[in-house]
């Protein structure tokens, strides 16, 4: 299979064109990355979890801890590897130079997002990483992709050494979850906070960038159209989601155990777990990607029941830098001040969830892309239309 075909470039896709799979995707996963991210700004650290939870709050940090945290944003590199290729088979020779423009612009709207808005930024990662595949991996044949089901299965037999090495280690105590602040979320002034993601950004970044590996398994799934034919690839895409959900969760589990006041272990055991639950995290974003194929391929034609979804799936990059601002007004000490609470965090992650669903639904009906999407493509296709 060739990466680019040899034809005239396309324009931006319409949307009769889309398959339901990836805006469907992307427009649930919001949610996560709404629990995930108001958590973070309501104890202005991460993971975001109350280290001492009581009655419900006990449930809320296992689910976050087995569903959400670390789980969450590589599903969104696999679909931004997937979407590389989309692009680029439609665009034709023009490819190349639209996804140039296109992830140098990304890293531009990531330090704009960064400094005035959540550190956290990955908009900038993926134009980084964006620009890295298509150089070096969107020409490539299909013997070169199989390499990163190689990578995958090293890291496989990584994770579960280190799971028992964790195991065999572990000691009971008294030791808690602990949140690694933030400055720039328990800033006092937005002009402190601004000065504080300028330095936070550039490492949160460098630190996300070997998610290229998660990016790369996109490619390779897309270069084989498992989420435009999801039929064709059933048993597949069955094995992925119980496989990857599976690791996902068992590696979280002593963990998630911890963060939810049930098991008891010392500091250098609840490290040790978290390292295990991190690298077992990567596993959930082909796993819930699989997930979402299964469900559109059963929903078939009848996607209309889940258009608001659907509808912020192709808006997403919206939808996300909305979130942001919604968060900077409702937890910064210096606004509304509303954190330290987990069932605040988790009330305004689905409220705001909701109202973006509103909003592209709106958007939707009167045919408008979306504000970053719009102004994205004009950037890359140097058109107004």
């Amino acid at each position: 299979m060739t990466a680019l075909l040899d034809k005239p470039q396309a324009g931006p896709v319409r949307r009769s064109e889309r398959a339901l799979a990836p805006d469907l995707t992307r427009g649930f996963m919001l949610l996560f990355i709404a629990l995930a991210n108001a958590a973070n700004f309501a104890f202005a650290g991460q993971p975001g979890l109350d280290g001492t939870p009581h009655g419900p709050q006990r449930v809320i940090n296992f689910l976050m801890t087995t569903l959400i945290d670390s789980r969450a944003y590589p599903v969104f590199a696999v679909m931004f590897g997937y979407g590389l290729v989309q692009l680029a088979n439609r665009q034709g020779t023009a490819g190349r130079r639209i996804l140039l423009r296109r992830n140098a612009a990304l890293i531009v709207f990531g330090f704009v997002h960064a400094t005035l808005l959540y550190f956290g930024d990955f908009l900038g990662a993926y134009g980084i990483v964006g620009l890295i595949a298509t150089l070096l991996l969107l020409r490539r044949g299909d013997r070169f992709h199989r390499v990163v089901l190689w990578l995958w299965g090293f890291q496989t037999v990584y994770a579960a050494v280190l799971a028992v090495i964790a195991l065999a280690t572990v000691h009971s105590g008294n030791a808690t979850i602990v949140n690694s602040p933030n400055p720039s979320l328990a800033a006092h002034s937005y002009a402190a906070s601004l000065l504080d993601r300028l330095a936070e950004w550039p490492v949160h970044t460098a630190t996300v960038i070997p998610f290229i590996v998660i990016v790369w398994l996109g490619i390779w799934a897309a270069r084989r159209r498992l989420l435009e034919e999801p039929g064709r690839h059933l048993p597949l895409l069955r094995g992925v989601a119980i496989g990857g959900l599976g690791i996902s969760i068992l590696g979280s589990l002593p963990y998630a155990l911890v963060s939810a006041g049930v098991l008891h272990l010392d500091a250098g055991s609840v490290d040790a777990m978290y390292r295990v639950h991190a690298v077992t995290g990567e596993y959930g974003g082909p796993g819930y990607v699989a997930l979402f194929a299964l469900l559109a391929h059963r929903l078939g034609s009848s996607g209309a029941r889940f258009s608001g979804i659907v509808a912020l799936g192709q808006r997403s990059m919206s939808g996300y830098l909305f979130q942001s601002v919604a968060w900077v007004a409702l937890f910064s000490p210096w606004a509304l001040d509303l954190g330290g609470n987990t069932y605040l965090a988790v009330l305004a992650a689905v409220a705001v969830w909701l109202v973006s669903l509103t909003a592209a639904r709106r958007m939707s009906e009167r045919g408008y892309r979306g504000p970053a999407e719009t102004l994205l493509r004009r950037i890359a296709y140097r058109t107004a239309a």
